[in-house]
């Protein structure tokens, strides 16, 4: 998201050092929180070419390349003098913004993208690239776009998670075991991660999946959520931790038993919407939809909220903290070590009593925040943005905090869809 941060700068590193093709597995640190005033050269991502509410789900920086995943037709220079048809992905230059001539043509929407060396990874809801069958996931060429047909993944089903972890290509979503690891040269499931994820949280939930998952700057630890409520055979709703180890990967204690319990939005039961560690991997962040709590639930269900939990305490009977938006979703969170970054169609943070709308005593922000990691209170940070649906992925680096979204602006000014808030 995520969410989760998709990209190709190492950590561990010293900030502003990049690595090609290296896919890094957490949030980089960064060493101040962003500027509220995004940069000029970004492109945009419009309205068109049979779409009419285009959205960027996915980003990911390979060298001095960033691709964008999403729904979307049509992608405009940042002059919007030039307009040119992409169908659902796209790459440009990081640095200026020039739009590449990387397009293939994905029948559907992409969520996620990682890569490493000369080749990228989409994953999302498609069928065909360039007319290729591949289901749910595909690697192609990071220039010319072109599918690798040495790699096919048999799935059957939808991908709304992917990431490159020590050599395997990780991917959470919608198909028949929900979190897999592949081998990233041909696609076969490597066996390496054999969790067994069941049950639905609810019978309008939808199927079981694994929706979001983060892992650890070291490649030791992930966490997922999704809608489930056994793992393992135990009972378990909503998230759990895995602890990857150097042949296989195991079911890890911890978990947060109030995550059995319902929000008062019954139509979204399968309220959490994404993850993402700190830098140091010491704790994590889980945001939320699913309106507000019932009675007796504010300060301990995650509702239409942000939440930090410690890595290394098990059972929590809390979170750290929890941050309520008042009844508004948050969709994607990026830890930096400096601030946790939200984004959603919230109306504002430090909601008090966690209820419905911007009660005085809140912060207001529109669509988008940044979180004090320790207080968890609302930072300064303010630009706002068009709340629309909710951007549903960050993607920190060296140059700053890309912003993707379902919205025009950001920060008063026009940026559809993708913004780049510079360090």
């Amino acid at each position: 998201m995520k969410s989760s941060i998709r990209t190709a700068v190492a950590v561990g590193l010293s900030v502003g050092a990049v690595v090609v093709g290296t896919p890094a597995t957490g949030s980089i640190a960064q060493p101040n929180v962003v500027s509220d005033n995004p940069a000029n050269f970004t492109p945009h991502v419009i309205d068109g070419g049979g779409v009419s509410h285009t959205e960027v789900l996915g980003l990911f920086q390979l060298g001095g390349t960033m691709y964008a995943g999403g729904t979307f037709a049509q992608v405009q220079n940042s002059a919007q003098t030039q307009t040119l048809s992409r169908s659902n992905v796209f790459s440009f230059n990081a640095t200026t913004g020039a739009i590449n001539a990387f397009a293939p043509n994905v029948d559907g929407k992409v969520w996620g993208i990682t890569g490493t060396g000369s080749s990228v990874y989409i994953a999302g809801q498609f069928s065909h690239v360039n007319g290729v069958a591949r289901k749910g996931v595909a690697k192609l060429d990071a220039t010319t776009g072109a599918v690798d047909t040495s790699f096919n993944a048999n799935i059957k089903g939808n991908v709304s998670e992917i990431r490159l972890v020590n050599g395997r290509l990780i991917i959470g979503g919608k198909f028949g075991k929900h979190l897999a690891a592949l081998d990233p040269a041909t696609g076969v499931d490597t066996g390496y991660i054999d969790i067994a994820i069941a049950g639905t949280v609810a019978s309008n939930a939808g199927p079981t999946d694994v929706y979001r998952f983060a892992v650890n700057s070291t490649g030791t630890k992930l966490v997922a959520i999704g809608n489930f409520t056994t793992v393992e055979g135990r009972s378990q709703s909503r998230a759990f931790m895995l602890d990857l180890g150097s042949a296989s990967a195991g079911l890890n204690a911890w978990y947060y038993t109030p995550l059995a319990n319902n929000c008062r939005a019954q139509s979204l039961p399968a309220y959490l919407r994404d993850v993402d560690f700190s830098p140091d991997g010491s704790y994590f962040v889980i945001v939320s939809t699913g309106f507000i709590p019932f009675s007796g639930g504010v300060g301990r269900d995650i509702c239409d909220a942000a939440a930090r939990f410690e890595t290394n305490i098990a059972n929590p009977f809390r979170p750290t903290w929890i941050n309520y938006s008042g009844g508004d979703t948050f969709h994607s969170v990026a830890a930096t070590g400096v601030a946790v970054y939200v984004q959603g169609h919230f109306r504002a943070l430090d909601n008090p009593n966690g209820t419905d709308g911007p009660l005085p005593g809140s912060s207001p922000r529109q669509g988008i925040g940044a979180i004090d990691p320790t207080s968890g209170h609302a930072l300064a940070w303010n630009p706002g943005k068009t709340r629309g649906i909710g951007g549903k992925d960050f993607l920190a680096t060296s140059a700053g905090l890309w912003v993707a979204s379902d919205g025009a602006r950001i920060g008063g000014e026009l940026h559809d869809n993708i913004a780049l808030m510079p360090l």
